[in-house]
């Protein structure tokens, strides 16, 4: 019996060639898709908006260029989704989580 449930979990030559060919034709749109949403037109006005609002905001509330600089400068790194997925990658890829 626990034969065939090992059989039951060994990927067929033919599966295996099904699954790439899934991932081939889905794989390019998604990842157009998602550097798009990252790196589009409208997702870089939008960054850059929130970023010179947040900048504003803090010179509004009394802070020096130079805090108000630092504080966006770190804000504009919390939002940069291409950033924190390249440095989680290269975290991965050196060990880390």
């Amino acid at each position: 019996m626990s034969e065939d449930r090992e059989k039951g979990r060994q990927l067929e030559p033919e599966n295996v060639k099904e699954i790439f060919a899934i991932f081939s034709e889905k794989m390019p749109a998604l990842l157009n898709s998602l550097t798009d949403s990252i790196y589009g037109k409208d997702a870089s006005a939008k960054f850059g908006q929130a970023v010179a609002n947040f900048y504003t905001t803090l010179k509004k509330s009394g802070m020096s260029d130079e805090q108000a600089f630092k504080l966006s400068e770190q804000y504009m790194s919390s939002l940069n989704l291409g950033g924190i997925i390249a440095k989680a990658v290269g975290r991965r890829g050196e060990g880390g989580d």
